[in-house]
């Protein structure tokens, strides 16, 4: 179940961020003057860590997490975002719901909007 991690990180001048994390999924949400601007939703995070990330410029993006540890003979590099093959955002959409239960209904249903927006597409 997703739980709000409550001791993050401000940055003065940035948008306001919250987290949501669960062993399966990490849910970020940015918005600003009360207006959602991004979420990035990240799952599989035990097998093959994958990320749907929304921004309200850019829309819907579907990226695998490279983690950083898999470059033998180097320390370990920052995770960073590379493009991703397409998926059955339906998979994502399910297992989304099973795991926000816990969420307010106004960030759980922005997120699951914009979802279901794109497979609308």
């Amino acid at each position: 179940m997703l739980t709000e991690i409550k001791k993050i990180k401000q940055v003065t001048g940035e948008p306001v961020k919250r987290w949501f994390h669960s062993e399966q999924m990490d849910l970020f949400v940015w918005y600003d003057n009360n207006q959602f601007i991004s979420f990035q939703l990240c799952y599989d995070k035990e097998n093959d860590e994958k990320a749907i990330s929304w921004h309200k410029d850019k829309g819907l993006q579907h990226q695998k997490v490279d983690d950083g540890e898999n470059h033998p003979g180097h320390y370990k590099a920052t995770p960073i975002l590379l493009q991703n093959e397409s998926i059955d955002l339906n998979i994502i959409v399910d297992e989304f719901k099973k795991h926000s239960l816990n969420l307010i209904d106004e960030i759980k249903g922005f997120v699951l909007n914009k979802i279901e927006e794109a497979i609308e597409e």
